[in-house]
């Protein structure tokens, strides 16, 4: 079979062509499949129009809109590869993934055209030749293509397609634990293998109201935007997170699953008010990136919600573990157990598996794994080994078979649904003339999970806490950066010079 996942949308047409495939909330529009696929052709034509090749990498900055999906598919389509920019990076972040990638073509929301300037302004420190702005025009860069203007008029009819299976679909970047973002690659088969583990675990169902809150830079937001057009749903999508938005469209557009990170979910229960939100519709919502506390599940259930816990990432193009909203309870705390299709196993750095509640690294094996890490085949070759994925997490398995993670070997750090490496927030850090060293580690926070908390060592005696935090803004995105900075006299380490940060975060629980 010839997997082109550009073509899933297509076909969801022949089937169902006047069924809703999307509502974009900000811009009050609404898509029929249909409609959906005819713009997505059109977008596929521009493409073309400019010189888009099989292969070649194109970047989407933008927030969550009907532009991103039709761009997404429509690049699909003309067999090039898609690079989803997280919106939240500032300038230097965004041109070392853009150069990285190699990307020729950048299509980005008018929200972001001054980082845009900036890129352009450095010239060949990046490889775009061609950029495209979305929305309004008067905020448009004098270099750029209005992306209606450059839409409009092509055809509509279905590009031919060139790429397929094992060809490149997108490149994620995720960052890495030194500090330089990697490219995790993922093609048409295991992009489609993952619609097929999902769909097998997940109740989905055709003509399904599935609301997308999370930004579709996230793999927790793009397999399922994907699996809208698969399984024949109609994707409420919104531009950004507001939890008093959520219960309104959950009861004006008759919602009936979600997916939602742990601080969103507690931050609709607190506004939720029964007098004026009807969730009645709703089946159950899935959440991920960081574990779901047992007090909002019960919270969920008693208002008559099911919350599934999911575990995945990028490098399994999502779906790895999922507890059934029966076990939710019973198990709060679990990652749940593997996704059809998909294995998953706690095991020792021997290769061999791990006893009942002995401690060992999670990995994955299943067809919707990455191909690998782009231009880094070091990082793969330590990543994929004997078919296996190499998480870095630390797990217990139960005498149930339910995975319990304990520790992350990468030491990453879960703000708000956001992967925060410390490695690449330590980096920023040391360039500071006051500082002799640091150490970064995540804690507890209500409202995002967890917060960076930075452990400095001061050369200048007079360094304050503000200066520091000063010096990381615009160096890093906003969520990466400390929330608050403790200084001591030492950074414990071990013989090879690593931070001992499991002391440390037993001598800093808390903010």
């Amino acid at each position: 079979m010839r997997n082109n996942i550009g073509a899933i949308l297509a076909k969801r047409t022949l089937m169902n062509p006047t069924n809703e495939a999307l509502f974009d909330v900000a811009a009050d529009r609404r898509f029929t499949y249909t409609e959906l696929n005819d713009r997505t052709n059109q977008v596929a034509h521009a493409l073309l129009a400019s010189g888009v090749q099989k292969g070649d990498r194109v970047a989407l900055l933008m927030m969550n809109s009907h532009e991103f999906v039709t761009s997404f598919f429509a690049v699909a389509k003309v067999g090039a590869v898609i690079v989803p920019l997280n919106w939240r990076l500032v300038p230097d972040e965004l041109e070392f993934i853009v150069k990285d990638a190699g990307c020729t073509l950048m299509i980005a929301g008018g929200e972001f055209a001054a980082a845009v300037q900036e890129l352009q302004s450095r010239g060949d420190r990046t490889d775009v030749r061609t950029w495209v702005h979305v929305g309004d025009a008067a905020a448009r860069p004098s270099f750029a293509l209005q992306f209606d203007e450059w839409v409009d008029g092509q055809s509509t009819e279905e590009p031919p397609l060139t790429a397929w299976n094992d060809d490149l679909l997108y490149i994620m970047y995720t960052s890495g634990t030194t500090g330089l973002p990697k490219g995790v690659m993922h093609t048409h088969d295991t992009q489609m293998a993952a619609l097929y583990t999902l769909n097998a675990t997940a109740d989905y169902r055709i003509g399904d109201r599935y609301l997308n809150p999370m930004p579709l830079f996230h793999v927790g937001a793009l397999t399922p935007a994907i699996t809208t057009a698969y399984r024949g749903l109609a994707q409420i999508l919104m531009r950004a997170f507001d939890p008093v938005k959520v219960w309104e469209l959950v009861r004006d557009e008759k919602v009936n699953s979600s997916l939602l990170v742990p601080a969103m979910l507690g931050a609709m229960r607190m506004v939720y008010d029964p007098s004026v939100h009807d969730h009645s519709s709703v089946r159950w919502f899935l959440s991920g990136a960081a574990p779901v506390p047992k007090a909002l599940i019960e919270a969920y259930a008693e208002m008559g919600i099911e919350i599934h816990q999911v575990y995945g990432l990028t490098e399994t193009c999502g779906p790895a573990c999922l507890t059934t909203p029966e076990d939710a309870l019973r198990k709060a705390g679990s990652t749940g157990k593997a996704f059809f299709h998909t294995d998953v196993m706690v095991m020792r750095p021997d290769g061999t598996e791990c006893d009942v509640d002995e401690a060992g690294e999670v990995v994955i094996a299943g067809d919707h794994i990455m191909t690998g890490y782009w231009n880094r085949p070091e990082a793969t070759a330590d990543a994929i080994r004997d078919g296996w994925f190499h998480s870095g997490d630390v797990a217990v398995r139960d005498d149930e078979g339910f995975i319990w993670i304990r520790d992350r070997l990468k030491d990453m750090i879960i703000s708000g649904g956001e992967n925060v490496y410390p490695a690449e927030v330590e980096n920023v850090i040391l360039t500071h003339p006051g500082v002799a060293d640091v150490a970064v580690i995540g804690v507890p926070s209500e409202k995002w999970g967890e917060s960076p908390l930075a452990i400095v060592v001061k050369k200048d005696p007079d360094l304050e806490e503000r200066a520091i935090i000063e010096h990381c803004d615009g160096k890093l995105a906003r969520y990466k950066m400390p929330t608050a900075v403790r200084f001591v006299d030492v950074v414990p380490r071990n013989a090879s010079g690593k931070a001992l940060k499991r002391e440390l975060r037993l001598q800093f629980p808390e903010l």
